[in-house]
C-alpha cells in the first residue's frame, strides 16, 4: 500500500479513488490471502488470557525464535512480522494469522499448517490452548481482559454509542477471512456484487458459534449476529454494490462518510471518532487544527470499515466464523475457485444476479439463525451451497495449480461439500454434542475442539 501522498499538496478525491484502483492486476499477478483469527485460553480452567504475566506477550516473544520480528506501540509488543506475513492481536486477545499473498491454496495451507505448530510449541510451554469459534462459548464480556494497542482504546469508547453489539464484536468473536485480487474496476464490480450476495451462504456453511455464556443463544452463528448491531454506518450488506453505476469512485465516496476512528501520528493514536474524512482533507478537525490526511489515513480509514465484503487494494471476504484446523484453508479455496476462473465466476452471478437488496437483507438476518434452512428466492440456502460449492470445484479444476504431489486445490472444499450435502451446520454438530454425550456443558468444546 502506498504510505504517504507523492508531494506536499492536499490529497484530492481523485486521489482516493486511484488508491482503489492500485489494486488492480494482470491475472497473472493475482494471489489469494487469509486470515483467521482464534481464542486462547488456559488449559487449566479454560479461562481467557491477560496480556500479562505469562499470558498473550509472553506468546508473542516465544514466536520471536522462528524469526518473527516484534512490532512495537508504547513499549508493548502488539504484533509481529515476517516476511508478508504478520500475526496481530484483536482486542480480547484473540490471536491473528494475516498471512501473505501467495500463489495456491496449497501454500495457503502450507503457511497456516506452520503457523499453528509454531504457535502450538510455545503456547503448550505456557500451559495455553487455542479455539476456532465465531463466538466465545462460555465466557463473559467482562471477564475478558483488553489488549494494550490505542485504536482498541478508541473503538471501545465509541462502540455503545452506535450499537448494541459492538463490544462483543471487539471481545467475543473470531472469524476466517479470504483476500482476493482483481484485474479492473470492471472486474471489481463483478467479484464485489457476487461475493457481497453470495457471503451469507458462506455465513452458513462455516456456522459455528451456537453458544453465548454456556447455553444455546439461538443463533447458529451469534458471531454474524453480533454484526447486526455493531455500527450501522460500516457494517451490512451495501445496497449501492448492485446499483448502476457502481465502482471506485463510489465505494470511496461511502468511505469518505463512514465515521472516523483515528489518526495515527507515530505511535499515537488520536481519537478522531464520528468525525468526517471530508473535515479532515479540509484541515477544519478541532482535533488536529490545520492538518491533513496522507494516503496512509486513508488506507487506516478503509480499514475500520466493516461490511460482509471489504475493498482494499484488494477484496476481503469477512463473513465466516472460524473453525477447526481443517476448515481454515476451505474458505480460500472456495473464493478462489470462483474469482479466479471466469466461467465459474459468470455462473457463481448467476445464483444471486435476481436477488434484491430486501433478499440480501433479510438472508443475512436469517442465516444466522437458520443456517443452511433459510431460504433464498424461492430455493433453499442449502441448494444455494451445493451450487456454489460446485461451481467453485470446478473452477480450481480448472485452475489446476498442482501441489507437489501433482494433487489440484479441489480436496480443500471437501469438508464444505459434505457440509452443503448433509445441510447440516457446524453449529448444529456442536448442539447435537451439548444435548447429547456433553450433557448441557458447552465448556467440553474446550476439551474436544481445541486446536
Amino acid at each position: 500500500m502506498a504510505e504517504a501522498a507523492c508531494d506536499d499538496r492536499p490529497l484530492t478525491f481523485d486521489d482516493l479513488v486511484a488508491w482503489f484502483d492500485k489494486g488492480s492486476k494482470p491475472a497473472d499477478q493475482w494471489r489469494v490471502g487469509a486470515e483467521h483469527e482464534k481464542f486462547v485460553f488456559h488449559l487449566a480452567g479454560h479461562t481467557p488470557v491477560p496480556y500479562e504475566p505469562a499470558g498473550i506477550r509472553a506468546l508473542l516473544d516465544g514466536l520471536t525464535r522462528y524469526g518473527w520480528t516484534p512490532v512495537m506501540e508504547a513499549g508493548h509488543v502488539i504484533a509481529l512480522e515476517r516476511g508478508k506475513a504478520n500475526v496481530s492481536l484483536e482486542p480480547g486477545g484473540q490471536f491473528e494469522l494475516s498471512g501473505a499473498p501467495l500463489e495456491t491454496i496449497h501454500d495457503i495451507c502450507d503457511e497456516t499448517g506452520q503457523h499453528l505448530t509454531e504457535v502450538k510449541a510455545v503456547a503448550d510451554e505456557l500451559g495455553l490452548g487455542f479455539l476456532g469459534l465465531g463466538f466465545t462459548p462460555v465466557w463473559r464480556r467482562d471477564e475478558i481482559p483488553v489488549m494494550p494497542k490505542g485504536r482498541y482504546k478508541i473503538m471501545r469508547e465509541y462502540m455503545p454509542k452506535v450499537g448494541g453489539l459492538g463490544l462483543d464484536m471487539m471481545f467475543r468473536t473470531c472469524t476466517v477471512q479470504a483476500n482476493l485480487d482483481f484485474g479492473s474496476e470492471a472486474d471489481m464490480v463483478l467479484k464485489f456484487r457476487t461475493s457481497l450476495a453470495l457471503q451469507p451462504i458462506c455465513t452458513a456453511l462455516f456456522a459455528n458459534s451456537p453458544f453465548v455464556e454456556g447455553r444455546p443463544s439461538g443463533f447458529l452463528s451469534a458471531r454474524a449476529n453480533v454484526w447486526t448491531d455493531t455500527d450501522p454506518d460500516r457494517t451490512g450488506m451495501l445496497d449501492f454494490v448492485f446499483r448502476d453505476g457502481f465502482g471506485f469512485e463510489t465505494y470511496a465516496k461511502y468511505a469518505l462518510d463512514v465515521p472516523m476512528y483515528f489518526a495515527k501520528r507515530g505511535d499515537r493514536y488520536i481519537d478522531l471518532s464520528g468525525r468526517s474524512f471530508r473535515q479532515f482533507m479540509e484541515g477544519k478537525l478541532n482535533d488536529m487544527p490545520g492538518q491533513r490526511p496522507t494516503i496512509k489515513d486513508w488506507a487506516d480509514h478503509t480499514t475500520t470499515i466493516f461490511p460482509e465484503v471489504r475493498l482494499k487494494q484488494y477484496l476481503e471476504m469477512r463473513g465466516a466464523d472460524s473453525g477447526p484446523w481443517g476448515r481454515l484453508c476451505a474458505l480460500p479455496a472456495l473464493w478462489a475457485g470462483i474469482f479466479y476462473d471466469s466461467a465459474a465466476l459468470a455462473a457463481a452471478w448467476d445464483l444471486c444476479k435476481d436477488w434484491n437488496i430486501a433478499d440480501h437483507e433479510r438472508l443475512r438476518a436469517d442465516v444466522a439463525r437458520q443456517g443452511l434452512k433459510a431460504q433464498i428466492a424461492g430455493r433453499t440456502v442449502q441448494d444455494v451451497a451445493k451450487d456454489m460449492v460446485a461451481i467453485a470445484r470446478g473452477g480450481l479444476k480448472r485452475r489446476n495449480r498442482l501441489s507437489g504431489g501433482m494433487v489440484d486445490e479441489t480436496g480443500y472444499l471437501s469438508e464444505l461439500e459434505a457440509i452443503a450435502e448433509s445441510g447440516v451446520t457446524p453449529a448444529e454438530r456442536l448442539l447435537e454434542l451439548y444435548h447429547g454425550p456433553w450433557q448441557g456443558d458447552a465448556g467440553r468444546v474446550f476439551e474436544d475442539f481445541a486446536y
